[in-house]
């Protein structure tokens, strides 16, 4: 992985960490989600790689069993 470094208003900076921990990310998961998204309107992919980033923050909000992770 290859380091960058950024300048941006430090009330954004603030804001945007406060967000990201309400998601249980750090403000660099979610840079690096906003870059796969912006390369991807370009790529032509029709948007799947913004959706399988997204899919990382889903969250259930409990583990399941064995039992109830078969469970139809």
């Amino acid at each position: 992985m290859k380091n960058i470094t950024l300048s941006a208003d430090e009330r954004l900076i603030a804001l945007a960490r406060r967000k990201a921990l309400a998601r249980h990310l750090s403000l660099n998961d979610e840079f690096r989600a906003w870059l796969s998204s912006y390369v991807a309107e370009s790529s032509g992919d029709g948007g799947y790689g913004t959706v399988m980033a997204g899919l990382g923050t889903i969250d259930a909000g409990r583990s399941f069993s064995r039992h109830e992770a078969n469970e139809r």
